[in-house]
Formats: C-alpha cells, sequence, structure tokens
C-alpha cells in the first residue's frame, strides 16, 4: 500500500492464534487460516511454531501469511500444538528479528511466544534485565516478556505461577499466547485492553485475537479470555487462573472503529453493529442537507450505511477500490505520486456528478488522504462535499499497542475543525462525540480506553516511558 495510505490511518500492531489439538486436525493448516483471518492487524510479518513431541519447530519471514507461508513449509510443521503471529510495523521498525512467534530455550525447555498489545516499561525491564546478564536480540515487547519469565521460571513450581508474577511487573497492554512442551496459556492485561478469545473445536482449544478466526477453521466460540486471567490448555482439558484486575475495564474502542473485522465479536459486542450505530448516532449529531451518502472503503462503508439509515438520505457507492495494489508499491517520481490515490481509489463518476455528498471515513488522522478524495469527488463533478467522521478527532498519541503519529502529525492538534474542513478542501467537516462513540458497542461487556481522543490513559504514562 502506499506510504501515503499507511501514514493517515492508525494501525493495529498484532494478530496471534494458538491450538492445543486433542483431535487429529491438521494444526498447521488450522493456524496458517486463522492467521489469514486475522492479517487485517499486521501484515509486516508472519510466523508459525508448533510443539513437535516437545520440540518447537517455527518458521517466521517478513511478508503477509500468503507470502510467508506456502504447502511445503506447512508440511515440515508437524505437532498437536501451536501459537501464529501475524505483526504491523511499529513506528518504522521494520527488522526481521522482531518477527514473532519468539522461540527460545530456557532452563525448563523450550518455549514460544507470541503478543499483542504494548508494555510502557518495557525499556525499564530491559534495562534491569541486561544488567543482570540478559542479552536481546530484538526491540520486541515479546522478548522482554520472554526474558523476564525464564527469570521469574528458575524460582517458581510452575510456568504458570511465574507467568503471575511477572503480570505484577509489566505495565501496558497485552495478550499472550505461551507454549511450552506440554502447555498452551493464554493471557490478557489486567484491564482487557487488547482483545483475546477461546474457542473449541470437538475436544480441541483455539485462541484467537478474533472471533472471526475461529469461524474461519470451524471451531465455536466459548467466551472472551476475561481482563487478567491466565488460561491453561494442557491434556487434561483448560483451567483458569484469575490474578487482580480493575473493576472497570479498559479495552480499545478503536477495534470497534477501525481494527477489528466488522464480523468479530469483542467482549459482548458485534463489530459491525456497533459501526452501523455509530453512523447513526454521526446522522442525529451531525447533520446536513445531501443528495448521497456514500463510505470511504472499506472502514467507512458500514457507518455509511448507518449514517444514510438515520438520515433519510440514500446510500451509494462513490468511491471504488483497487484491491489489487501490492503492499510494496513504490511510485518512482514525484508525478507518480501525485497519481498514488487515484491508483487506490477512484470515484464512481455517474454517482456523485452534480450531486451534494456526505462522504463517511472513520477517522482522520493527518489529513493528507481526506484532501485528494475530495480533489478526486469534486474533479468528477460533485457539487458538494461533506465530510462525517464516525469517531471524534484525534488529539493524543497511543502508547499501548496501537502505532499512532507522534502528536505534532496529528492534525487535529494544530487546527480547529473549521480550518482542518478548509485545509481538505470539504464543504463541512463533524466528527462523532466521545459519548456517542461510548454507546455504539451495544451489549458490550467492558469498559473502553478513549486516551486518543481525550487524553486520560487508564495507565500513567511516565516522560521516561514513552517510546
Amino acid at each position: 500500500m502506499h506510504q501515503e495510505f499507511v501514514d493517515d490511518k492508525f494501525h493495529d500492531e498484532c494478530g496471534v492464534f494458538g491450538i492445543y489439538n486433542s483431535n487429529n486436525w491438521n494444526t498447521a493448516e488450522m493456524t496458517y487460516f486463522g492467521l489469514y483471518a486475522l492479517q487485517h492487524r499486521g501484515q509486516e510479518s508472519a510466523g508459525i511454531a508448533i510443539n513437535d513431541n516437545g520440540t518447537i519447530i517455527y518458521h517466521k519471514e517478513m511478508g503477509m501469511v500468503s507470502e510467508v507461508f506456502d504447502d511445503v513449509i506447512l508440511s515440515h510443521l508437524h505437532g498437536k500444538m501451536s501459537i501464529g503471529h501475524v505483526r504491523a510495523t511499529i513506528s518504522g521498525e521494520s527488522q526481521r528479528e522482531n518477527a514473532q512467534p519468539l522461540v527460545l530455550k530456557y532452563t525448563k525447555g523450550h518455549m514460544a511466544l507470541a503478543h499483542n498489545g504494548s508494555l510502557i516499561n518495557a525499556n525499564k525491564i530491559r534495562n534491569d534485565l541486561e544488567e543482570r546478564g540478559f542479552l536481546f536480540q530484538s526491540y520486541s515487547d515479546a522478548e522482554v516478556i520472554a526474558a523476564l519469565l525464564s527469570s521469574e521460571r528458575i524460582k517458581h513450581h510452575s510456568i504458570e505461577e511465574s507467568l503471575v508474577e511477572v503480570m505484577k511487573q509489566i505495565k501496558g497492554s497485552y495478550s499472550l499466547l505461551i507454549m511450552t512442551p506440554h502447555k498452551l496459556i493464554a493471557a490478557r492485561d489486567p484491564l482487557g485492553m487488547r482483545p483475546l478469545c477461546i474457542g473449541k473445536k470437538d475436544d480441541s482449544y483455539i485462541f484467537s485475537s478474533e472471533t472471526a478466526a475461529l469461524e474461519t477453521v470451524g471451531a465455536k466460540f466459548i467466551r472472551d479470555v476475561k481482563p487478567g486471567e491466565i488460561v491453561i490448555a494442557n491434556e487434561e482439558g483448560m483451567k483458569s487462573i484469575q490474578t487482580e484486575a480493575p473493576k472497570e475495564s479498559k479495552m480499545c474502542i478503536f477495534e470497534f472503529v477501525y481494527f477489528a473485522r466488522p464480523d468479530s465479536i469483542i467482549d459482548g459486542a458485534y463489530v459491525y453493529e456497533a459501526r452501523l450505530e455509530a453512523g447513526k448516532i454521526l446522522a442525529k449529531e451531525q447533520p446536513v442537507d445531501a443528495d448521497l451518502v456514500i463510505g470511504v472503503p472499506d472502514s467507512g462503508l458500514t457507518a455509511a450505511i448507518g449514517y444514510a439509515r438515520e438520515s433519510g438520505i440514500p446510500y451509494g457507492d462513490g468511491l471504488m477500490k483497487n484491491r489489487y495494489i501490492g503492499r510494496t508499491f513504490i511510485q518512482p517520481s514525484q508525478e507518480m505520486r501525485e497519481q498514488a490515490v487515484r491508483l487506490k481509489l477512484n470515484p464512481f463518476k455517474s454517482q456523485v456528478e452534480g450531486k451534494r455528498i456526505i462522504m463517511i471515513d472513520d477517522s482522520i488522522v493527518r489529513g493528507t488522504t481526506s484532501k485528494r478524495i475530495v480533489k478526486m469527488l469534486k474533479d468528477a463533478g460533485a457539487k458538494e462535499v461533506h465530510i462525517r467522521i464516525s469517531s471524534p478527532p484525534v488529539y493524543y498519541p497511543c502508547y499501548f499497542g496501537i502505532d499512532t503519529p507522534h502528536r505534532k502529525n496529528l492534525i487535529a492538534n494544530h487546527y480547529s475543525i473549521e480550518e482542518i474542513a478548509k485545509l481538505i478542501g470539504a464543504d463541512s467537516l463533524a466528527f462523532l462525540s466521545i459519548e456517542g462513540l461510548k454507546k455504539t458497542p451495544i451489549g458490550a461487556k467492558c469498559g473502553f480506553c478513549t486516551a486518543c481522543f481525550d487524553g486520560n490513559y487508564p495507565i500513567k504514562v511516565d516522560k521516561e516511558e514513552e517510546k
């Protein structure tokens, strides 16, 4: 994808998927399909680690799931347990050593670990461990967790006892999958900031960042891993350890706005319904007289349908998305860069010409893409283009698992909403309120983190802990 689109959206860092196979399923193939279903959560690297009679074998590489694995590679991955991982680039870091799962030997044997989230005290823990003689091969928080876990493992009888102690020390967001010679362990941070769920297929247990991946492999969704919970799957079945957790969790609300697949259910709420509701509430809060409602593919489409239903203004297809542009597409000249948006999106002239358009998108981060899309629509003959955003303005960076620009690069920090509208060429611009957004995950059994909108971080972030 062209870098302009990459820079103008928030990005989740990872997706995790794991299987404790008590049946005769092909573990490697199921993990591959599970990761394929989670590809939207990370396109930088992919990996699978499998437990083969106590020995962990693995393959991981830079690239999409379909690029990293083929039939030959999967045929060499045998075993009854597995964990898989997809990763997105974090703050420009694009290095193979950061690919997961992380596989290492320690005093009790082999261990593999996959992590979704971000620790705000990772640097401090890393420095402390380095002073004690630990050597690190990557910049990933997963390696910090693994090193801390192996350190605690020396003191405790079981890996889960060690993990309880580790969870007392690490600060931030994490959904973890840990594989040892005899166990598959899942854990979620005490605030439940990143999603993690449990599924079952016959007698086999499956863990995934999203329910959509469970359905892809034919598993039945059982429940979400609770905030602060450690879940262990082994030959005896499944058991749970509940560590201390606050009364109110703080799931990242951007999962419902943009990150998660629309067919997933997170902490009791349907993602698709949340986006539909966002559009409806947006229409009530920010009405405008127009002829057609369109959405920016793909993340703005569902909210656009909701806006159209609530407002009574017809919904239509206004932009065509080219789904065949390679992830690493590079423009060799300035002229080509100017055409990048048209290669990614193109307006339906017959639909927008002579009409007043309401264009729905999920967010505005830098504003560069919005500006080019508005120009395209007006070049195609749109009389007016009114932008409505199904989330509030983004004023603050995230430290808990979302790769966001520095605050100085967030357009809302420099201009008023009216000024942003003028800069991007829109006839008007309006956002969903924070109060409205919190109402969108209907039936959710969790609280929400809205720090990127209001600066109310659920965990205090010290200056020395900022990444």
